[in-house]
C-alpha cells in the first residue's frame, strides 16, 4: 500500500509534519503539494496546536522539486515554471511564514533547491551533522525560488548568498550554524530528540505573543525606523489585551511558574 507523501502527527499542542517521499529523497509533485497545503490548513484551524515542527522521512529532508513531474522533452512545449510558482511554491511559503505560532525544521539530510529555501524559512531550523543544504538552481540554469533570493542575503550576508546562488555548492550543517543561517547544528542521533524538545518548549509558551514577535520580526526587513517602533506600539497593545499576559505577569508576582493557554 502506497504511504501519503505528507504524514500529519498532532499530540499534546506540537504539530509533527514528515514529508514522506524518501525513494525520491521528499522532492515535491503536484500531490504532495496539495496534501501538504492541506496539512498546513489543519494546524491553522486546530486551536490546540501550539507549535509546527517539519521534518523528512529517509535519508534527506527534502530534493526541492521532482524533476521527473516536469516534462521538457525537446518534442513537447516546455512546462511554464513561473506557474508552478505561482500555483505551488508561493503560496506554501506565504503559509509557513504567515502561521500564528512557531514554526520549528529538523533537516535530516539533504535540503536542495526549494528544500533548502523551505528549511531555511522556517523560525527556527535545526540540523543533523550530516546534513547539507544546496542552492541547486544555477546548475539547471534557473534562478532560486520559494523565497530564496530573499532569505538567503538576511540568514548569510549577500556575498555567501551570491556564491551559494551562483556556485551551487554544498554547504554543511556546521557551516550553515557558523554563517548564522540556522539555529544550531547536532549530532545526527540527537536531532529529533533536540528537535522535540524546543517544540514541546514552545507547546506551553504565550502562542499569540510569539505569533506577535514573528510579524514584528518579518516587518523589520522593509519598514523604516519610525514604522518599526510604531509597529512595536501597535503590536504590544494587542499582546497586553492576551490571557497570556495576564496569566505571565500574576505568575511573576506570585513567584511560579505560569499556566500560559496560547489565549
Amino acid at each position: 500500500m502506497t504511504q501519503p507523501s505528507i504524514l500529519l502527527e498532532i499530540d499534546q499542542g506540537v504539530a509533527l509534519l514528515t514529508l514522506n517521499r524518501p525513494d525520491n529523497l521528499n522532492s515535491f509533485n503536484v500531490e504532495m503539494h496539495e496534501r501538504m497545503r492541506d496539512a498546513i490548513s489543519t494546524v491553522r484551524k486546530d486551536e490546540a496546536v501550539r507549535v509546527l515542527v517539519i521534518t523528512g522521512s529517509g535519508r534527506g529532508f527534502c530534493a526541492g522539486q521532482d524533476l521527473s513531474d516536469r516534462s521538457v522533452s525537446p518534442d513537447q512545449e516546455m512546462p511554464d515554471l513561473g506557474a508552478s510558482l505561482e500555483n505551488y511554491y508561493n503560496p506554501l511559503m506565504r503559509s509557513l511564514r504567515d502561521l500564528p505560532m512557531p514554526v520549528l525544521c529538523a533537516v535530516n539530510g539533504v535540503a536542495a533547491g526549494a528544500g533548502a529555501n523551505i528549511a531555511l524559512s522556517c523560525d527556527i531550523t535545526l540540523a543533523a551533522r550530516s546534513a547539507s543544504f544546496v542552492q541547486a538552481f544555477c546548475k539547471l540554469g534557473l534562478v532560486p525560488d520559494s523565497g530564496g533570493t530573499w532569505t538567503l542575503p538576511r540568514v548569510a550576508g549577500m556575498a555567501r548568498a551570491k556564491g551559494m546562488a551562483l556556485l551551487g555548492d554544498k554547504i554543511g550543517a556546521e557551516q550553515a550554524e557558523s554563517w548564522g543561517m540556522i539555529w544550531r547544528c547536532v549530532d545526527n542521533e540527537q536531532l529529533m530528540e533536540e528537535t522535540m524538545k524546543l517544540a514541546r518548549h514552545f507547546a506551553t509558551q504565550p502562542t499569540k505573543g510569539l505569533a506577535l514577535i514573528k510579524r514584528a520580526l518579518h516587518a523589520s526587513a522593509s519598514n523604516t525606523f519610525e514604522e518599526q517602533i510604531n509597529l512595536e506600539r501597535d503590536l504590544q497593545r494587542m499582546a497586553g489585551q492576551t490571557e497570556d499576559y495576564r496569566e505571565g505577569v500574576a505568575a511573576f508576582m506570585e513567584k511560579r511558574t505560569p499556566n500560559f493557554k496560547g489565549k
